[in-house]
């Protein structure tokens, strides 16, 4: 797929307004340049769809086969979310290239801030959040929790293609993982969600952040069963039928 379409179909996923963070901290973009997505990082996905579509012909990754659907609804989902999680990413890394004649400083210390952070995508399946939050923010330590082996399989030809590094793939149960080890657990389409929530935040270190990305109607359930983490607003995704982005916070 051609990096221009992708950039056009993420677009609405990047729109500069003034809206309420993963805190419930405000975040002003109003009077920023607009953000373009970097060459690489629209590269390194058009391989990714590229990789994904083969392997779909042969095992059940997604059931979205349409290529402009698995960008908005997969890589747009996912990049919403990382943009939120990692915020500083817009000025480092391959997440942002700054519009034209923009100022090129970057914020003090905002890589050291979250450079080696321990990332875990818990049922990481076709790899989403987890690799788009890799590409987005590539200083992470990113451990992609996949129990199927030939999902697995599928995520380290990923990683090996897009050459990746600081990726662990586990193809384990998350219940037998050392607990408190990931300052950040995410979530997506997971099976046996209300089960896996309490695993999930399990994995949490002292002062860790579980992210969810699910449907509306799920919202409640992480609220009353993780009641000990202090929850934010939930944000809706662009364009995605009563999809929200919800992180709880130790």
């Amino acid at each position: 797929m051609q990096p221009a379409r992708i950039a056009e179909l993420l677009r609405p996923f990047f729109a500069s307004s003034e809206e309420k963070g993963c805190h419930s901290q405000q975040v002003r973009r109003t009077g920023e340049e607009p953000a373009v997505l970097s060459p690489e990082l629209l590269q390194c996905i058009s391989m990714y769809i590229d990789i994904l579509q083969r392997w779909n012909a042969r095992i059940n990754l997604t059931a979205i086969r349409d290529e402009e659907q698995i960008v908005t609804r997969h890589f747009g989902e996912s990049l919403f979310a990382a943009r939120h999680l990692f915020p500083s990413t817009n000025r480092e890394g391959h997440g942002f290239s700054r519009a034209a004649g923009g100022e090129d400083k970057k914020p003090a210390s905002a890589s050291e801030v979250n450079r080696h952070v321990a990332v875990a995508d818990l049922g990481s399946g076709a790899g989403f959040p987890g690799i788009p939050l890799k590409l987005w923010a590539p200083y992470i330590n990113l451990t992609l929790i996949e129990s199927n082996h030939k999902k697995a399989t599928f995520l380290r030809e990923v990683v090996r293609t897009l050459t990746l590094t600081d990726v662990n793939i586990l193809c384990a149960r998350a219940e037998t993982l050392r607990p408190g080890t990931f300052s950040l657990v995410t979530m997506r389409a997971v099976e046996r969600f209300e089960d896996i929530l309490a695993i999930a935040a399990r994995l949490l270190a002292p002062v860790g952040r579980l992210a969810l990305l699910i449907g509306a109607s799920q919202a409640q359930l992480p609220q009353r069963e993780l009641s000990d983490l202090t929850w934010g607003n939930a944000l809706a995704i662009p364009g995605a039928n009563a999809r929200i982005f919800l992180v709880g916070s130790k």
